[in-house]
């Protein structure tokens, strides 16, 4: 704290002795060594102070800083309940009122119009080519009777063509 050498507090001493005598120096050493302690404790108590004060500072800006961080979750998560409530009206608008049948395409026309020649003898299981729909034919909207007949037509004539070759099993 202070910067005094021990050279420096022997020169006191020996003064203070000459000054006050050797009868009343203890007595007077005692009380400087009482009110030295009290600096020291009110040093400290001040410190602690300060210290005490610098903390709650940076204690309140944390928690300011929390809170705030609270809030934009809240938020957010405000927002995502709300997508979610909203899809899910839709789904039950959706569900309470169903769309209106589809008007039959074109290949489910077609396949119907297969089982019917299959039920009618026209086209055997063994030699019936394997059969799937190309985009093109979903994409046509024809009439459910005129793609029938055609296709009963094409199981007759043996014509029945999707765009696809009929897959044969290879035997080695």
């Amino acid at each position: 704290m202070f910067d005094i050498a021990f050279s420096e507090l022997v020169i006191i001493g020996v003064v203070a002795l000459v000054v006050l005598g050797p009868e009343r120096l203890p007595k007077v050493a005692r009380t400087a060594g009482h009110l030295f302690g009290r600096l020291q404790r009110y040093v400290s108590t001040v410190k602690a102070d300060l210290n005490r004060e610098m903390e709650f500072s940076e204690l309140s800006k944390v928690k300011q800083e929390v809170q705030e961080a609270a809030r934009a979750f809240e938020q957010s998560a405000q927002q995502h309940a709300q997508s979610v409530e909203a899809e899910a009206r839709e789904v039950s608008v959706a569900l309470e009122h169903p769309l209106p049948p589809e008007p039959a395409s074109a290949a489910s026309t077609v396949q119907t119009a297969m089982l019917a020649a299959q039920e009618h003898g026209l086209a055997d299981d063994v030699g019936a080519p394997a059969v799937s729909i190309a985009p093109a034919a979903t994409q046509n909207t024809v009439p459910a009777r005129t793609a029938a007949e055609s296709a009963v037509a094409g199981i007759k004539q043996g014509t029945l063509d999707f765009g696809i070759e009929p897959v044969r099993g290879s035997r080695g």
